[in-house]
């Protein structure tokens, strides 16, 4: 249960990797006299046991974390049943993300390169149990709804699952298959499997296109790590 009423200061954690950004973000959110940073984390073990603890009023989640995804977090929070309403704040291409942190459980997705006004709006309306993207990508998901369009079946990025997806992104940062399964604590074989199947969705022969194809998609901007 939340322990803050609805008339109260609402408390805030914050989860992101680089220090610098969790150190700017507590400065803007303590100054608003509604709202208060009650803790932070770098990686996914120590949120989970943070949040546990501390029950914020919302979360403001990184995609790039220590040794995980945001996205994970957000569904082992989700997993957990915890009332925990998280807004992604990401340098990651927003078109690509968005759609995949709300899949997950997630309120609000917003760029770390957006306004301190329009991070704080995000903010408050994730508070109140509103989703938040912005204007350009729920236009985007408003015209696949009224398409009648759903996930697109092009060998495109956008094809691939979440996990996918990461695998995807560490390879096109030129990781190793067992430096990938250190990295998100999995098995050498999981991660050759994940690659056969990034081959496969992407019409791939051989792993020297899928590196080619990676490391082009991570060049062209759109699989760049968070940053501040």
């Amino acid at each position: 249960m939340k322990q803050s009423e609805s008339n109260s200061v609402k408390r805030v954690f914050l989860v992101d990797d680089h220090p610098l950004v969790r150190e700017r973000l507590a400065q803007l959110i303590d100054q608003q006299p509604d709202l208060q940073v009650c803790g932070e984390a770098s990686d996914v073990p120590e949120a989970l046991d943070a949040l546990e603890r501390t029950m914020p009023d919302v979360a403001v989640v990184d995609l790039s974390l220590k040794n995980s995804s945001g996205l994970e977090l957000i569904k082992d929070i989700k997993a957990r049943g915890w009332d925990i309403p998280v807004l992604v704040l990401s340098m990651h291409e927003e078109m690509l993300y968005a759609e995949r942190v709300l899949r997950a459980g997630g309120l609000g997705y917003l760029s770390k390169q957006e306004s301190s006004r329009e991070i704080l709006l995000g903010i408050r309306k994730v508070i109140q149990g509103q989703v938040h993207v912005s204007g350009e990508v729920a236009g985007l998901m408003l015209r696949r709804i009224a398409s009648g369009s759903g996930k697109s079946k092009e060998a495109t990025v956008e094809s691939l699952a979440d996990r996918e997806l990461q695998v995807f992104q560490l390879i096109g940062h030129g990781n190793s298959t067992r430096k990938i399964a250190e990295t998100l604590n999995l098995s050498v074989k999981t991660v050759e499997s994940y690659r056969a199947r990034i081959k496969e969705k992407l019409l791939l022969d051989d792993g020297v296109q899928l590196l080619q194809r990676a490391v082009h998609w991570v060049e062209s901007g759109a699989g760049r790590e968070g940053s501040a």
